[in-house]
C-alpha cells in the first residue's frame, strides 16, 4: 500500500466525521441552540465519567454483533433486513434457557448463548432456504419474519414464560453475563462480559471471511453466482450458510441484552431497533469486521451521548435525533469525500 493511499484511508473517515459535526452544528445554530454546549453535553453523556463510559461500551456491544450479522450476509450479496427478528428470537431463547435450566455457570451460560445463536440461525435459515431453492427475495421474507418474531415472542412471554405478565422473571445468576467487578469500576453501569464475546466473535468472522475456503466461496457466490456454479461451488448451500451464520450473529446480539443488560425480556410494543441499526453499522463499517467494530462504537457513542443533550443543553429530543442522523449520514457518505479528494488531487496535478 502506497503512502498516498494510506494517507487517504486515514483522512477520509476523519473528514467525514468533521463534516458531520459541522453540519450538526449548523443545524443547532439555525434552531437557536449553542453547538458547543450541545456537543459538550454529547461528550459528557458518552465519556463524562466511568459510568457513562461503561454505558457507551455496553450500548455498543449488541451493535457489533448485529452489524456483523448484516455485513456477513452482504458478503454473499444478501441483504438481511431480518437482523431485528433474529435479535428478538435470540433474546427470547437466551432468557428462556436462563430461566428454565438450572446448572453450573460453566454449562448454563454457554447453553443460553448457544440457544440464542441457534434461534437466530433458524430465523436466518428459513429466508436462506427460500432464496436458494425457490428464488424468493430475502428482503421480503426477512421483513415479514421480523413481525413474526415480534408478535410470537410477545405471545410466548405472556402465555408460556409468565402467567399473563409483561416481563419475565430474571434469569438465574449462572446464566448471567453481568459482572459486579465491571459494574464497580464503572460506578455500577450495566457493562457486562458480552463485550469480550462480541470482540472475539468479530475476530472469528474476520478469520472466516478472509482466511478460509468457506469465506472465499461465500464472497465468490456474492460476486457472481453463475461463475461460482460453473467453478463447481454449491451456490444454494452457500446462500443458506450465509443466512444461517448471519442469523446466528443476530441471535447473539439478542443474547447480549437478555443475558447481559437486562437479565429478562419484556413484551415489546415495537422493535428494539438493534437489528435495524445493525444495517447502518454494517454500511458505516464497509461490511468488514474491523470497520463494523469501529462503527458500532461510533454508533454507541452517538446514541448514548445523545441522551444528555436534551437535559444538558436544552436541545429537544427530536432535534437531537436529526443531528445524530446527519452526523451518521456524512460518515456513511465517505465515498463522496473520497471522490472529491481524488478530483482535487487530479486537478492539482494537471
Amino acid at each position: 500500500m502506497s503512502s498516498s493511499h494510506r494517507l487517504f484511508s486515514v483522512l477520509i473517515p476523519i473528514i467525514s466525521v468533521l463534516l458531520g459535526l459541522i453540519a450538526g452544528a449548523v443545524i443547532m445554530l439555525l434552531s437557536g441552540y449553542n453547538p458547543i454546549t450541545g456537543y459538550a453535553a454529547l461528550w459528557r453523556g458518552a465519556f463524562g465519567d466511568a459510568y457513562t463510559i461503561g454505558e457507551t461500551i455496553r450500548r455498543s456491544t449488541p451493535y457489533i454483533l448485529s452489524g456483523l450479522a448484516v455485513a456477513f450476509a452482504f458478503r454473499a450479496n444478501l441483504f438481511n433486513i431480518g437482523a431485528e427478528g433474529q435479535v428478538i428470537v435470540g433474546w427470547l431463547a437466551a432468557v428462556w434457557v436462563g430461566i428454565s435450566v438450572e446448572a453450573p455457570m460453566v454449562i448454563h451460560l454457554p447453553l443460553a448463548i448457544l440457544a440464542a445463536a441457534l434461534a437466530g440461525a433458524l430465523w436466518g435459515f428459513i429466508p436462506g432456504l427460500l432464496k436458494a431453492k425457490l428464488g424468493v427475495h430475502e428482503v421480503i421474507v426477512t421483513i415479514m419474519m421480523n413481525y413474526i418474531a415480534l408478535y410470537s415472542t410477545n405471545e410466548i412471554i405472556r402465555n408460556v414464560l409468565t402467567d399473563h405478565k409483561t416481563t419475565t422473571e430474571s434469569i438465574h445468576e449462572s446464566a448471567s453475563m453481568a459482572s459486579e467487578w465491571l459494574g464497580s469500576i464503572t460506578f455500577f453501569s450495566r457493562l457486562h462480559y458480552g463485550i469480550l464475546l462480541a470482540l472475539f466473535i468479530a475476530i472469528i468472522i474476520w478469520f472466516l471471511i478472509d482466511r478460509t475456503t468457506i469465506g472465499y466461496e461465500l464472497k465468490a457466490v456474492g460476486f457472481n453466482p453463475h461463475a461460482s456454479k460453473y467453478a463447481g461451488m454449491n451456490v444454494s448451500k452457500n446462500i443458506i450458510l450465509a443466512m444461517v451464520i448471519s442469523g446466528a450473529l443476530g441471535g447473539l446480539a439478542g443474547a447480549m441484552e437478555g443475558l447481559g443488560t437486562y437479565g429478562n425480556i419484556s413484551v415489546m410494543s415495537g422493535f428494539s431497533n438493534i437489528g435495524f441499526d445493525g444495517i447502518a453499522v454494517a454500511l458505516l463499517g464497509a461490511n468488514t469486521p474491523l470497520g463494523v467494530v469501529i462503527a458500532a462504537f461510533l454508533f454507541g457513542t452517538l446514541k448514548e451521548g445523545a441522551g444528555e443533550m436534551p437535559t444538558g443543553a436544552g436541545i429537544p429530543t427530536e432535534l437531537v435525533d436529526v443531528i445524530i442522523a446527519i452526523i451518521i449520514f456524512f460518515v456513511a457518505s465517505s465515498y463522496i469525500i473520497r471522490w472529491a479528494l481524488l478530483r482535487f488531487k487530479g486537478g492539482k496535478s494537471k
